[in-house]
């Protein structure tokens, strides 16, 4: 009886070791993975999976998120190490991957020489607070970021959202959620070989390329970036993909406004950077600017596109600050932060990958739009004011000391006025059934009175695209977009616009990839509180009861089975 036990014993074991076998033979030719999260945290999008089938050659990501940090950076740094070793799983040894402390060394200059070197390269350092070994707290610089490496091409890449709008923990979440879209984005534009071309207009007063310098540069890691005149060649904007009109200031010829407009009829991608009204920045040194409508004979256009520019002022409870003198102090001026609603703090749609999960937006001096109903074009409003902002009407007198008046909330009625809108569709053409023949028109067209579908960007405010520029000994010395001066602090306009324009000019839709939504389960803190004390006994005495009652079943079995002998 026991030899035949014992063959069976062997034999079912064989069994188990046969099916095993078997199922690693199936692998090697079948691959196959289970993501059972809810929201599918592990599932690539098939772009992702296409880029990483498909690489080039060796991709070396380096991430300097690695060493003593804190637990909430520790979990940041392991995703990042799980969405890597997801990428492996497509892209094979073709992508590789190490994780950098940039504190390794231990020694002071090294450490200073090598943070000013990624912060050169365009990674962003952020303070975070550490417990040291005293039970209190320190400062210490971390860099959330990462830089891909191919041939002798490099791309950074910063990991971290760090929104001022959201909590810590709000925005690791969100920056989770981007994990997938930042390190694919930065891994297709380090390995693409064929480089589109899009086009900075020139020749109706528009921003140069010092005042929009910092986004020319960021936007060179992706396209070949040029500016130009027109000049009557209907030919001049074939070779590009996307057109920035940023900032015009003088009015538009009927030719110019026909080369565009044949332009979108092809399928060309248009961003609108426009001021409605004009206002007189260089007599603030008085006090007062006069405010007066624009004259950029553009409303025909937009108007048949499906937005209409109001020629108004808006003004938004939700602000920028700027430093008001109130006095002086020893000889000097006294300068105080003193919210300026001229300036309104714009808020992104939270629904569509171009605006979501943004800083705020900062405008200067900002217009509104109206969307108008057009027969096939689709309306998506990417940026607004916030519940509490009003209209101006123009022309006025802008004057610093309604500042000292004081806002009060019931006086701004207007709420969530659009500044930003998308459109998509097929547009009509401005020029059908209009006399051609008027127009001094160079170079060979044939005449769309319809577009193919298309999309285009419309911007009720030209300083949103405006970097700051200063005069050095040096040189010239240009400022992030974004970043204001005088709170240190960066907003969102260059990640908006770069976002904009990728999603126009992205047939692969990878900007769709900000989209998804990875929610992080956090413990409720109030509960934590309240319920720690229990919790913390359940989980100290349950492992020795069961360990107790684990032991007494197993002596009453034994008595039970020696007893019977």
């Amino acid at each position: 009886m026991n030899l035949k036990q014992s063959r069976q014993r062997i034999y079912n074991i064989g069994i188990i070791f046969a099916f095993v076998l078997a199922i690693n033979g199936v692998s090697a030719f079948y691959f196959l993975r289970i993501d059972l999260t809810q929201e599918k945290r592990y599932t690539l999008s098939p772009v992702s999976k296409e880029t990483l089938r498909t690489l080039p050659d060796q991709v070396m990501v380096r991430v300097y998120l690695h060493g003593d940090l804190p637990l909430s950076f520790r979990k940041f740094a392991q995703n990042i190490r799980d969405q890597l070793n997801e990428f492996r799983v497509y892209g094979g040894s073709k992508l590789q991957y190490e994780f950098i402390d940039p504190y390794e060394s231990g020694d002071e200059r090294q450490i200073q020489a090598t943070v000013e070197k990624l912060y050169k390269a365009g990674l962003q350092p952020t303070s975070v607070k550490m417990r040291d070994q005293k039970g209190g707290y320190s400062e210490k610089m971390i860099i959330p970021g990462a830089i891909v490496s191919y041939g002798n091409r490099d791309f950074s890449v910063n990991l971290l959202s760090n929104n001022p709008a959201f909590s810590g923990e709000e925005n690791l979440n969100h920056s989770v959620q981007n994990l997938e879209y930042n390190l694919i984005n930065a891994i297709r534009s380090v390995t693409q070989t064929r480089v589109e071309k899009i086009a900075f207009l020139e020749g109706h007063g528009e921003w140069d390329e010092y005042h929009t310098g910092d986004l020319m540069k960021a936007l060179s890691n992706y396209f070949q970036v040029d500016r130009g005149q027109l000049r009557g060649n209907v030919e001049a904007l074939q070779p590009y993909k996307c057109l920035i009109i940023a900032g015009p200031t003088q009015p538009f010829s009927e030719e110019d406004k026909f080369i565009i407009d044949q332009y979108i009829m092809q399928g060309g991608k248009v961003v609108w950077i426009l001021d409605a009204v004009n206002v007189d920045r260089d007599s603030f040194a008085q006090g007062n600017a006069y405010a007066t409508i624009a004259q950029l004979n553009l409303d025909d256009m937009l108007f048949r596109y499906g937005v209409r520019l109001n020629p108004a002022l808006v003004q938004d409870i939700q602000c920028a600050l700027i430093p008001l003198a109130t006095g002086a102090t020893t000889g000097q001026p006294k300068f105080v932060p003193t919210p300026w609603p001229y300036f309104p703090l714009l808020s992104g749609a939270y629904d569509h990958p171009v605006s979501r999960n943004l800083n705020l937006i900062k405008t200067e001096f900002c217009s509104y739009l109206d969307t108008l109903q057009v027969a096939g074009i689709h309306h998506t409003v990417l940026l607004r004011t916030s519940k509490y902002s009003r209209i101006i009407k123009v022309p006025t007198f802008v004057r610093l000391s309604e500042v000292k008046l004081g806002f009060r909330e019931e006086e701004f009625k207007d709420s969530y006025l659009p500044i930003a809108v998308l459109l998509e569709g097929q547009f009509p053409s401005v020029f059908q059934n209009r006399m051609l023949t008027a127009l001094k028109i160079t170079g060979h067209y044939s005449f769309k009175p319809h577009s193919v579908p298309n999309k285009m960007l419309v911007i009720a405010d030209a300083d949103i695209i405006r970097n700051q520029v200063r005069q050095t000994p040096r040189g010239i010395l240009i400022s992030p977009l974004g970043y204001d001066s005088y709170t240190s602090q960066t907003f969102g306009n260059k990640d908006f616009l770069l976002n904009a324009i990728q999603y126009l000019t992205d047939e692969s839709q990878i900007i769709m990839l900000r989209s998804r939504n990875i929610e992080l389960r956090l413990l409720d803190k109030s509960k934590i509180l309240e319920q720690s004390t229990r919790w913390k006994m359940f989980n100290t005495l349950t492992p020795l009861i069961l360990v107790i009652m684990a032991g007494m079943l197993f002596q009453q079995w034994r008595k039970k089975k020696f007893a019977r002998l």
